[in-house]
């Protein structure tokens, strides 16, 4: 009864091992992650990635198919790219977005005079349309903590949210 998930590698992507750190590279560029975790073996032949575990205990046999996740995530990545959609939402103050470098000024929100700020992470292109912002990046984790990150700087807090439904919204992953 163990755990042996198998991840086949797409065309055009490259993958190796060094010790416990998979190497994955593609047309857009290349990830690294380290996929040590105890009791679980990792090999890789170059056309496929190999994940197993002879332990039959749960957190190991989901971590085996938490590092074929990453796997899978890491060859789409490199070869496609992630890209997140997000919404800005208001009805009465019109909020101002700007890009400054690596974070991601809202200005205006609620009317308060102070702006707030979202961090994009490195490696991650973000750009403002009118009431839309897009995020691209190979690493899928990175897009998803910026995209989060400015989530979180348009939380409202003191007031009902049923009433007060302004922020910027993810409306679409891909």
């Amino acid at each position: 009864m163990s755990a042996i998930r198998k991840v086949k590698i797409p065309e055009g992507v490259k993958a190796q091992l060094d010790g416990s750190q998979l190497r994955v590279t593609g047309s857009k560029g290349q990830l690294v992650r380290n996929m040590r975790f105890p009791q679980v073996t990792i090999t890789c032949d170059g056309s496929e990635v190999t994940i197993a575990t002879e332990s039959r205990r749960k957190e190991i046999t989901a971590m085996v198919g938490t590092l074929e996740a990453h796997t899978k995530n890491m060859c789409r990545g490199v070869s496609e790219g992630f890209e997140y959609r997000m919404k800005v939402v208001y009805s009465h103050f019109p909020i101002q977005l700007k890009l400054q470098g690596n974070r991601l000024e809202i200005a205006n929100f609620l009317g308060e005079k102070k702006a707030r700020y979202a961090r994009i992470e490195a490696g991650v292109t973000a750009k403002v349309a009118n009431d839309e912002v897009v995020l691209n990046g190979i690493d899928r984790e990175l897009v998803g903590n910026s995209a989060a990150n400015i989530e979180h700087a348009t939380h409202i807090r003191n007031r009902d949210p049923r009433v007060f439904q302004d922020g910027i919204y993810m409306v679409q992953r891909g």
